[in-house]
């Protein structure tokens, strides 16, 4: 069966990259928020990508959409105000937010020492994970049932480099040039399991359900938190509460299912 994914994947693969993307060299001073005064103009402004499949998307009318925009309408649920999500592209994220464009930014941003010299996270609402894809009938619990399987990977990525540390000696690893052939090895067969990010492992369960598709185990995940500038520490405070609150009612992970298929990664949970 033939499955156009080459442009699908491609286009994602530079989606994911502008997403890991650091930002550098945009200290602007920007003045605290409170949560008083994003009540008082009773709006809540969210930078948000659109380009990032399932975390953002556009709607066929022009509407923001996905993972984080259903995290960005539930927060202003909560705050008892209405929402604007601002458009942003991975690299001027952060600029948007230090300059007083957006309050907030869920916009997919990976938590790292580097971007915590500039905003302030909050605890995690998500997670880009790197792990192994198979069909459920293939006996893969973790690293060591890989002994004497075919792997595929896309070469010199991060699954690449996640599969070689752990797979056993005798595992065989099949690396191919782009994310398109080595999800193609698995469609076809060529390979028992593929290392893949669960972003591109949830569009291939979609492209082949009759495959009945899984994530055998998880390699390596990169945590996204909710940022906002520093120094605000009751908006931060806030903001952490909501996240715990979403978290331990369901709210979250009934946004994860919708838009990835599988329940909270552990990263975001713990």
């Amino acid at each position: 069966m033939n499955f156009p994914i080459s442009r699908r994947l491609a286009v994602a693969g530079l989606m994911m990259a502008a997403a890991a993307g650091l930002s550098f060299g945009f200290a602007v001073p920007a003045s605290a928020q409170t949560v008083d005064e994003i009540k008082a103009k009773k709006k809540l402004t969210v930078g948000m990508l659109v380009d990032f499949p399932p975390f953002g998307i556009t709607t066929s009318d022009g509407k923001p959409d996905g993972y984080d925009a259903d995290v960005a309408k539930l927060l202003a649920k909560h705050m008892g105000v209405d929402v604007e999500i601002v458009p942003v592209t991975g690299p001027n994220r952060i600029p948007y937010l230090l300059t007083n464009k957006v309050d907030l930014l869920v916009a997919s941003l990976g938590i790292t020492e580097e971007r915590a010299k500039q905003v302030t996270f909050s605890k995690p609402y998500a997670a880009i994970e790197i792990g192994l894809l198979a069909p459920k009938k293939t006996a893969i619990k973790g690293p060591e049932d890989l002994s004497g399987k075919r792997v595929g990977v896309t070469r010199a990525s991060t699954q690449d480099q996640s599969v070689t540390a752990a797979a056993p000696k005798d595992a065989r690893i099949m690396r191919f040039d782009d994310d398109a052939g080595a999800v193609q090895a698995l469609l076809s067969g060529q390979v028992d399991a593929l290392g893949i990010s669960n972003v591109v492992a949830q569009q291939i369960k979609k492209m082949a359900p009759q495959n009945d598709y899984e994530m055998k185990f998880v390699l390596r995940s990169q945590v996204q938190g909710i940022a906002m500038r520093q120094n605000q520490d009751a908006l931060l405070k806030w903001v952490n509460d909501f996240v715990d609150t979403v978290k331990n009612n369901g709210e979250l992970n009934a946004i994860h299912q919708k838009w990835l298929g599988t329940d909270l990664p552990s990263a975001v949970k713990s």
